[in-house]
């Protein structure tokens, strides 16, 4: 069984939310970075202290989009990733790549001058960097949904996992506001009846550590 090293609303959720729309079977193994950022056997899969980390047999794997990448190339064939003859190739390609790159890593640093910086260094340069770059991705996601429903088109793949899941991060930690647009898209992609499992299955988890 595939294990994933995560939990809250940490950037594991993409990887579960995945493997639930892929019907895998995982288990979740919470990890408290604030309380318990040095936990052995957590620092024995990842000596670099970040999540998520998956364990597949003797593959281990950090970075949720390269994770994601692997579990639709071993475990696929699937809808999820549109084949690269497909029309619907570049955009998945381009977004599934933004959601990470382009928006959750700018919300990031937003989200550590908001809640960890020294007052006087909460608007620093870097942050408001972050909060133009977040605003610059965002108009190619609002661009898209003025297109087609999803990041790759017609049809919901895993770019949506990755472009929601920094949605998520930005709106809930970062202080992101969101237009129409993408507030009706995070409203189709988050109903998602695998997204709300791997949402319950992450706060279990926490509620267990």
């Amino acid at each position: 069984m595939i294990t994933v090293w995560g939990g809250g609303t940490s950037r594991s959720l993409r990887v579960t939310w995945l493997m639930e729309e892929m019907g895998l079977a995982y288990r979740l193994r919470y990890v408290d970075l604030i309380n318990n950022p040095d936990e052995p056997a957590f620092r024995a899969v990842n000596p670099a202290g970040y999540i998520p980390v998956m364990q597949d047999g003797d593959v281990t794997m950090v970075e949720s989009v390269a994770i994601t990448e692997y579990l639709l190339a071993r475990y696929g064939p699937t809808p999820l990733a549109p084949a690269p003859d497909s029309a619907a190739f570049p955009a998945y390609q381009q977004f599934l790549h933004l959601g990470e790159a382009g928006l959750a890593m700018a919300a990031y640093v937003v989200i550590g001058a908001r809640y960890f910086a020294p007052e006087s260094d909460r608007r620093s340069w870097s942050a408001r960097q972050a909060q133009d770059q977040w605003d610059s991705r965002m108009r190619l996601v609002t661009r898209q949904l003025e297109r087609a429903p999803y990041m790759a088109g017609e049809a919901f793949t895993a770019a949506d996992i990755s472009v929601t899941y920094a949605l998520m991060l930005g709106t809930k930690h970062a202080g992101m506001a969101l237009g129409a647009l993408a507030q009706a898209y995070m409203h189709r992609t988050t109903g998602r009846e695998a997204c709300r499992r791997a949402v319950a299955t992450s706060e279990a988890a926490l509620a267990q550590a």
